[in-house]
């Protein structure tokens, strides 16, 4: 890609999320760090270091209007986007089941995990499909696999299997314009979300979506990842 290749990283500021957007930013791709918080954002800008230009934004994910602001804002700034990467997400239901989940706690989760990076997508097609590279990558989990579907996390579960579906969606309709939509799992990380006894770092978690961030024309679309090979739905 382009040296003025422009990135969009949603939940940036920390996580699998800052990572991706330090090994973006070190390919000497612009990115912009979007965080809830603006002031995270710029903290995380702060501290990282990379190789292409580092920009902190405002974005909540489940909000329709602060999402409409950043696309405008990156509108009339770049005028594209040629990576869209949807790391934003959350873990409620750790320690619940399916017979007694709070259907409260569903629809929470559903909110960022699947309607926010819908809307995110649909929100900014247009400026993708204004570059000639574009690339959507949608952060999921073997947890969402529907060939190994189990009881626990039943409210992430459902999201991330939702979201490889909406990723099958978004990669036929747009397979005409050069924009190639990917599912990920990075793995059992070491974060907040994944905890002190996940095995993986975060460069481990960060290294497939960055590489599906970056494929060339003829790469895939329409795939479920994990260590840069095709997984099963």
């Amino acid at each position: 890609m382009p040296p003025t290749t422009l990135a969009l990283v949603t939940g940036g500021n920390r996580g699998i999320g800052r990572e991706i957007v330090r090994q973006l930013a070190g390919k000497g791709i612009t990115t912009l760090l979007a965080a809830r918080d603006k002031a995270k954002a710029d903290a995380a800008a702060r501290e990282l270091s990379g190789g292409g230009q580092l920009l902190p934004r405002e974005l909540d994910v489940t909000d329709p209007g602060s999402v409409l602001r950043l696309v405008e804002s990156v509108t009339s700034e770049f005028g594209k986007l040629d990576i869209l990467v949807n790391n934003a997400g959350v873990l409620f239901d750790a320690q619940a089941s399916a017979l007694t989940v709070d259907m409260t706690v569903v629809q929470k989760t559903l909110a960022t995990n699947l309607l926010a990076a819908w809307r995110v997508a649909q929100a900014f097609v247009p400026l993708l499909k204004k570059s000639k590279h574009g690339r959507i990558v949608n952060m999921s989990s073997q947890l969402g696999q529907l060939q190994s579907m189990r009881d626990a996390y039943p409210s992430y579960r459902v999201s991330k299997a939702a979201l490889n579906a909406v990723t099958l969606m978004l990669a036929d309709a747009l397979k005409h314009d050069g924009i190639l939509v990917n599912s990920c799992c990075p793995g059992w990380i070491k974060t907040d979300m994944g905890g002190a006894n996940a095995p993986g770092t975060v460069e481990e978690g960060a290294d497939t979506p960055v590489w599906l961030a970056t494929l060339p024309d003829d790469g895939p679309s329409g795939g479920f990842h994990q260590s840069r090979k095709r997984i099963p739905w």
